[in-house]
C-alpha cells in the first residue's frame, strides 16, 4: 500500500515541485515573508525549517569542513549561493536560540481570480514569544465540592494519626512511671523478708 507516501504533490512532476519550493524559500529568505497559495506555504514549511536546521548545525560546527558540508547540502536543495550565504551569515542568529518553528503562517481568505485559498508565510524573529499561553480551565463546582472534601478527609486522617500518637505517647509514659514505683515496692519487700529471716 502507498499510503501518506508523499504530503504536497501540488499537482507538478518531482523535479518541478523541487524547483519550485527552492524559488519560494529563496523568496523567503531575502524577504522575510512571502505571501502564497495556502497549499504552497504548508509545502515551503517544512522544506525551509530543514535549511534552517542546516544553517544551525553549521554555525555550531567546530570544523570548518563541517561547515562548508552543511553549506552545500543547502546550496543543493535551494538553488541560490546568495541566499544561502544571506542565511547562513547573517539570519542565522535569530534561530539560534529557538527549537524549531521558524516559520508562522497566516490564512489571508480566497484569491479574487480563481478562489484559490491564500496565505502568507513569514520567518519568526527571534524575540518573538508567540502567542500568549491559554489560561487554564476552571474547576465546575462539581469538582471544587469534590476536592475540598478531599482535603477535609486528608485532614480527618491526619488528626487522627496525630491522636494516636499522642495516646501511644502518653501510654509509654505512664508505663514507664510505673515501672519504677514497681520497682521501689520489690526493693521494699525483699528487705522486709530479708528483715524477718534475720
Amino acid at each position: 500500500m502507498r499510503h501518506s507516501k508523499r504530503r504536497h504533490i501540488l499537482g507538478v512532476s518531482s523535479s518541478h515541485r523541487s524547483a519550485m519550493l527552492g524559488n519560494l524559500s529563496v523568496a523567503l529568505i531575502t524577504h522575510g515573508r512571502i505571501k502564497t497559495t495556502l497549499a504552497k506555504a504548508k509545502a515551503l514549511r517544512p522544506f525551509i525549517e530543514k535549511i534552517i536546521t542546516l544553517a544551525k548545525k553549521a554555525d555550531q560546527a567546530n570544523d570548518a569542513a563541517r561547515k562548508l558540508h552543511f553549506r552545500r547540502l543547502a546550496i543543493a536543495r535551494v538553488r541560490d549561493k546568495k541566499a544561502v550565504a544571506e542565511l547562513f551569515d547573517n539570519k542565522v542568529s535569530e534561530f539560534s536560540n529557538r527549537a524549531g518553528g521558524y516559520t508562522r503562517i497566516y490564512k489571508l481568505g480566497q484569491r479574487v481570480g480563481d478562489a484559490a485559498e491564500m496565505g502568507l508565510i513569514e520567518l519568526i524573529d527571534a524575540n518573538d514569544e508567540g502567542y500568549p499561553k491559554r489560561p487554564k480551565k476552571k474547576a465546575t463546582k462539581s469538582e471544587t465540592k469534590a476536592k475540598a472534601k478531599a482535603e477535609s478527609e486528608a485532614e480527618e486522617v491526619v488528626e487522627e494519626v496525630v491522636e494516636d500518637a499522642e495516646q501511644a505517647e502518653a501510654t509509654e509514659e505512664s508505663s514507664e512511671a510505673v515501672e519504677p514505683e514497681a520497682e521501689v515496692a520489690e526493693a521494699d519487700a525483699d528487705a522486709e523478708e530479708a528483715a524477718k529471716k534475720d
